[in-house]
Parts: structure tokens; C-alpha cells; sequence
């Protein structure tokens, strides 16, 4: 008996995925340049792609503007279908390999200085004893840098300074950090546990200058006490702000974390600034993931615990 023919597959269109995840993100981004930033691919592999995917559909998918690329009517009657080609690819991947694997992949984590430095090495210790198959890349910026980021899909988890109380429905509250005013090893004005506000009256401050969440928040602040603070020094970077203090007997303004070390060492002092108190809230959100998603979750999961940890040595509050 001849044995039945192998079926028939047209693979033309279903051979590639990926480029068919490139018509995806440009179609979602609107931009050739995020969506190259999103793949972390570049423009001109993208655009083979595009056109490989053109001639093969026989259609432009994508008309040109002055301000990138917005789909065409071929392009607009497709998208659902390559939405579910995708979504069905990537399900039965995860259905083949769920119970064979651990979370695995690279996790990018976009953060400011100041909270990274108190938590990374106890991360990468975490992840590296319960999921070593997760790889973690961190990029530092600042409050608008990190914004942009989650913007351009740069990176899968955001940790933010929010100096507000009411977060948006994708954040999560991690922490409360108060602010502490820091002075230089055998400083009258800190050698006490807290400082009046109106005690910053007219220091000489290293301070970031604006734009700038804290910066904006102490000018505030300052004018609602009818207090002037003008800093001697401007500079974003955290650990010359440090060591300026030390070196130069120079006064700034920091959460208590960001010195931890120092302060325990006797480089420098701290003390908690009261009447009225400078809060912030460290919040933590997932972006439109483009990392693997189960990694991600675990690792937003250890990121929770290690905030909890700090809380109890009495970096911040948990509440």
C-alpha cells in the first residue's frame, strides 16, 4: 500500500517569524528607529525585512510620512491576522517548554543611581541561586530618562522616584524614602537624627541641577518655607555628590540608601529632614515587555523581596 503524501504546507509567509515581529513593532511604534530600539536590531535589517515581507505579499504594507511609517490598507486588513499568527507561535512555545524550563533570558532593568546601588549586587545574588538561566542588563538615568525608556520599550521593568502619593494603575508601590540632609564627618548641623527644613536656610549644597524630580522638589519646597537655597555646585552624578561633601564640607540632599555605606563608616553624616518632612515613593512598573515574560515576573518578584529587606534594616518604609 503507498503510504500517504506528507501534507502540503505553503511556507513562504510562515517561515520567517520574525519578520513578521518586525511588521508588528513597526506597525505598533509607527517608527522604523523604535522599533529597531525595541528588536534591538538595527534599521537597515528591519528594512530588509520589510521588503522581503512586501514582495512576498505582493503589497506596500506601510506608507511613508514625514514622521515615520503608518500602515497601509493591506497593511490595516493584515494586522490582526499576524497579531494571532504571533500570539498562537508564542503560546505554543511556551506550551512545548513551560514544564522543561526555569525562567530564562535577559531582563533589562531601567533604574535611577541611587536605588540601583543598594540593590544590584543582592539581586544578582538572589537570581543567581534560584533562576540562573536569567540574565539582567540595568540601565541608570535619570526620572525622565527612565520615562522615555518604558516609552521606546528599552526595557522591560522601570524602577521611578514619584514624589507624589497617587501612582498610575501600572505602577506598584515598593517603598517610601524620606530625605535626609547630608553633611560632611563632624557637622554640627547633622550630627543630630533630624534637621528642621528652615535649617537648610542658605547652606553651601552640591544639588542636581533641573531638570530635576529632588531639585524641583526642594525649590518648591524652599519657597513655601521662604527659605533660599542656592547651590555652590551643580552635578548629577551621585558619587561626586558624595565625595564633594566629604572632600569640600559641602551640605546635599539624599535618601538615606544612596549613603548607606558612608554613613556607617563615619565619611559622612546624615540627618532626617523634618518640618516638614521631603518624601518620595519608589515605584516599580512593568513595561510593554518586550523580555521573556516569565523572567520578568520573577524578577520583579525579587525585587519586591529585596525592598522588604531594606525596609527592615530601615532604609525606607515598606508602607
Amino acid at each position: 500500500m503507498k503510504p500517504s503524501a506528507a501534507t502540503h504546507l505553503r511556507l513562504e509567509l510562515t517561515s520567517d517569524l520574525q519578520k513578521w515581529r518586525t511588521f508588528l513593532a513597526i506597525a505598533e511604534l509607527g517608527s522604523l528607529t523604535r522599533a529597531a530600539l525595541f528588536l534591538d536590531s538595527n534599521q537597515s535589517l528591519l528594512s530588509r525585512h520589510l521588503n522581503a515581507l512586501e514582495r512576498e505579499c505582493n503589497a506596500r504594507l506601510f506608507n511613508r510620512t514625514g514622521r515615520g511609517v503608518a500602515l497601509s490598507d493591506v497593511g490595516e486588513r493584515i494586522l490582526p491576522h499576524v497579531k494571532a499568527l504571533l500570539a498562537n507561535a508564542e503560546q505554543l512555545e511556551e506550551e512545548i517548554l513551560v514544564e522543561a524550563r526555569e525562567p530564562a533570558g535577559l531582563v533589562t532593568i531601567g533604574s535611577l543611581p541611587s536605588i540601583t546601588n543598594p540593590m544590584v549586587g543582592r539581586l544578582y545574588k538572589l537570581l543567581n541561586d534560584r533562576y540562573p538561566g536569567i540574565r539582567l542588563k540595568f540601565l541608570e538615568g535619570s526620572s525622565g530618562q527612565v520615562e522615555e525608556w518604558m516609552a521606546d520599550a528599552r526595557i522591560d521593568i522601570a524602577i521611578l522616584y514619584r514624589y507624589s502619593k497617587t501612582l498610575s494603575v501600572r505602577e506598584q508601590h515598593l517603598a517610601t524614602v524620606d530625605s535626609y540632609l547630608i553633611g560632611p564627618p563632624g557637622d554640627k548641623i547633622t550630627a543630630n537624627a533630624e534637621v528642621p527644613f528652615a535649617k537648610l536656610d542658605q547652606l553651601p549644597f552640591i544639588l542636581p541641577s533641573a531638570p530635576n524630580g529632588l531639585r524641583a522638589a526642594l525649590d518648591s519646597l524652599a519657597r513655601q518655607e521662604r527659605i533660599t537655597l542656592e547651590p555652590v555646585l551643580e552635578a548629577d552624578s551621585l558619587p561626586l555628590q558624595r565625595s564633594v561633601v566629604a572632600e569640600a564640607r559641602l551640605y546635599t540632599v539624599l535618601p538615606i540608601h544612596a549613603v548607606w555605606q558612608e554613613v556607617e563608616q563615619g565619611q559622612l553624616q546624615a540627618a532626617r529632614i523634618v518640618s516638614p518632612e521631603l518624601q518620595r515613593t519608589v515605584s516599580m512598573a512593568l513595561t510593554r515587555s518586550k523580555g521573556p515574560g516569565r523572567a520578568v515576573t520573577a524578577v520583579a518578584s525579587e525585587i519586591v523581596a529585596i525592598m522588604q529587606e531594606g525596609a527592615n534594616r530601615g532604609m525606607w518604609r515598606a508602607d
